[in-house]
């Protein structure tokens, strides 16, 4: 690190990218928790590789978590230490001096995402609902998926980022003028190449600390904490968990060093992309429900029940308020296939349907005949919906209050977003030493 600017929890990583010569379409690879029920992905991408240098050598896909023997991880973890010592003392990772890299991102689903990467001081992040740390998580941490990525990580020299941060910068003052200023000059290009597997096409130019843009990168932050209510600058949109994995990461080695160790240690800060939640390529959709087992009479005796004291009502499905309502009601489209109704709230407890819907789902108690299941997309609930099996169909994610509900509620319930389809999630192409 060659600058840390503690009061906004960043600090100029060094970056580490692939040497020229390297086919970057083949080095880039989507993140470990993409396509984790489909081996046939990842059989693919295999194919693709074949022996060139990849990000694919360097980490686990969870696809392979669960349902390979424990031996077969241990070899895979071993040859994952292997092939990252092996591109680092054959030239095959170079690191850039401490900087930013701007970064856009094209898809089939957008034509512009504009990202930037630098590294945020995990000391000042934390994943316990109702803090108020700098960078907050945006949905609850399930605490037994950490062991066994921290596992992964204490083994390795670098890390790679899947994570996605986002600022609530309605003004466009930190990554936009920065992109325009950088991407000007084709001297600051330091990646441009498509991305296997429909992961459509990103460039990323880069600026070394205490230049103009950087400088001015840092103020905007600054600028942006100061307008904040309550010190929140960073709320993590895509890889809470891998956050948080490097966290207790860096709370297991940092008691082993001095004082003065512990400011600059690598391990400390992990490089992120942050992503203002205004850019108009950030899509925000709601993750669904459907709950098997369920009937519609049976579902409307125990909603009228559980929702007893929250004005309770039922009403034709064109009430369903996909936007959200102005007077603080809540409304979810429930379907079993062949009838669609609209669920009223009129005074609920929580600040969002999803809250509100997943109290209430719940409530009751899962069985073998009974269980509730996340589904992306409208058609695939409905697909699956039936006289046996009911959909909930959510509203948006406003991303203008986004920010204000994590400062009032601490996380949002889990599976309630999900930031652009699978293919667009980050691919694993920048690194750094920890």
């Amino acid at each position: 690190m060659n600058s840390i600017y503690a009061d906004i929890a960043v600090a100029a990583p060094k970056i580490l990218l692939p040497t020229k010569g390297v086919e970057l379409q083949k080095w880039a690879v989507i993140a470990c928790d993409q396509f984790t029920s489909e081996p046939q992905y990842w059989e693919q991408v295999e194919s693709i590789v074949g022996a060139h240098p990849s990000t694919l050598r360097m980490f686990l896909p969870e696809v392979y978590l669960e349902k390979s023997p424990v031996e077969e991880i241990e070899k895979r973890l071993s040859d994952i230490s292997s092939s990252i010592n092996e591109y680092l003392s054959s030239g095959i990772l170079e690191e850039l001096a401490p900087g930013f890299i701007l970064l856009d991102r094209k898809t089939k689903y957008n034509d512009s995402r504009r990202g930037l990467m630098l590294a945020l001081d995990l000391e000042q992040y934390d994943f316990t609902p109702g803090n108020k740390s700098r960078i907050r998580a945006t949905e609850g941490t399930v605490l037994s998926r950490i062991p066994p990525r921290v596992r992964i990580r204490e083994r390795a020299p670098i890390e790679m980022p899947h994570i996605m941060v986002l600022i609530d910068d309605p003004k466009r003052t930190v990554i936009e003028p920065a992109w325009d200023a950088l991407s000007a000059d084709p001297k600051n290009l330091v990646y441009d190449t498509d991305l296997m597997m429909e992961g459509g096409h990103i460039k990323g130019y880069f600026t070394e600390d205490g230049s103009s843009v950087a400088n001015g990168i840092i103020e905007a932050l600054r600028d942006l904490l100061e307008a904040s209510d309550d010190g929140f600058l960073f709320a993590v949109g895509d890889g809470n968990h891998s956050l948080a994995t490097a966290k207790t990461h860096w709370e297991n080695i940092r008691e082993k060093l001095s004082a003065e160790d512990r400011l600059t240690h690598p391990a400390r800060y992990c490089l992120v992309e942050i992503v203002n939640i205004h850019d108009e390529g950030l899509k925000f959709e709601p993750i669904h429900r459907v709950t098997f087992g369920l009937t519609m009479d049976d579902f409307k005796k125990r909603a009228t029940e559980y929702f007893a004291d929250q004005n309770i009502s039922f009403a034709d499905a064109s009430a369903f308020a996909k936007e959200g309502n102005a007077d603080g009601s809540q409304t979810v489209l429930v379907t079993n296939g062949s009838e669609d109704l609209c669920l009223v709230i009129g005074a609920p407890k929580h600040t969002l349907a999803v809250g509100t819907l997943s109290g209430f789902l719940d409530s009751i108690e899962e069985t073998d005949k009974i269980h509730t299941d996340y589904i992306h997309g409208e058609d695939s609930v409905r697909s699956l919906s039936n006289g046996n099996c009911l959909g909930f169909l959510l509203p948006d994610v406003s991303k203008d209050s986004f920010f204000e509900t994590i400062s009032k509620e601490g996380v949002f319930p889990r599976k309630t977003f999900s930031m652009g389809e699978a293919p667009e999630k980050r691919y694993y192409l920048e690194a750094k030493m920890i």
